[in-house]
């Protein structure tokens, strides 16, 4: 059985955010997954990733999501994760519907920001399609558009828009609850701590914060 494909976010500021989500998908998934952080000094080191960090860019892997189905050789399904999310579900599920015409799926969220600002005072950007991409499962053969060449030039609104895809299919929104954004749902697939994981001071206590923080502790608890 081939492990399916998933990729996270990884940004040094929130190393930890990445561990726990990663913990959470292993704990939770009925099959085999493989596991790719997105470490952007990596890439540039690996020349697939140039472009210069742009002021609305909150995290190091806000524009490197996009290079999951080159990463994927453009063959079978993989999925992206923001790190700022808890899994509470089996990551199968997103992959049990077939792919027909679909050149992506993903949670199609449509709200308005209720703050201006987010973890460690970062711009809160409004626009179309927001947080669209922060959960992408890729039919990676129908995502050859994005070359590394496209990646680095592309506009960052062109990106996260999902322009590039010609058929963007849909995912229930169990699988992106935008903690503060949403009405506390305990029982939601992925959590997502938008406006900050609880690994920052200013968050540690925030909705859903006591499901993060006990599975914090059971990724540190001795064998």
């Amino acid at each position: 059985m081939t492990p399916l494909q998933i990729f996270i976010g990884y940004d040094s500021q929130e190393t930890v955010a990445y561990h726990v989500l990663a913990h959470s998908i292993l704990r939770h998934a009925t099959g085999p997954v493989s596991i790719t952080p997105l470490v952007q000094p990596t890439l540039r080191k690996a020349g697939l990733y140039t472009r210069e960090r742009g002021p609305l860019e909150s995290t190091e892997f806000s524009m490197t999501r996009f290079l999951v189905p080159y990463l994927s050789n453009y063959e079978g399904t993989s999925i992206f994760f923001d790190c700022d999310m808890l899994v509470q579900g089996d990551v199968y599920e997103l992959v049990a519907q077939p792919f027909t015409t679909e050149t992506v799926r993903c949670v199609q969220h449509d709200y308005t920001p209720k703050t201006t600002t987010k973890f460690l005072h970062q711009p809160q950007s409004a626009y179309p399609r927001k947080n669209w991409s922060s959960l992408m499962v890729f039919q990676n053969g129908f995502c050859q558009k994005l070359t590394p060449a496209y990646v680095n030039t592309a506009t960052g609104l062109d990106l996260h828009r999902l322009t590039w895809a010609d058929d963007v299919g849909t995912l229930p929104i169990e699988w992106n609850w935008l903690v503060g954004e949403y009405a506390p749902k305990w029982d939601a697939k992925c959590l997502h701590y938008t406006l900050g994981t609880p690994c920052f001071l200013d968050y540690a206590t925030c909705d859903h914060s006591n499901l993060w923080w006990h599975e914090f502790a059971l990724m540190r608890r001795p064998a």
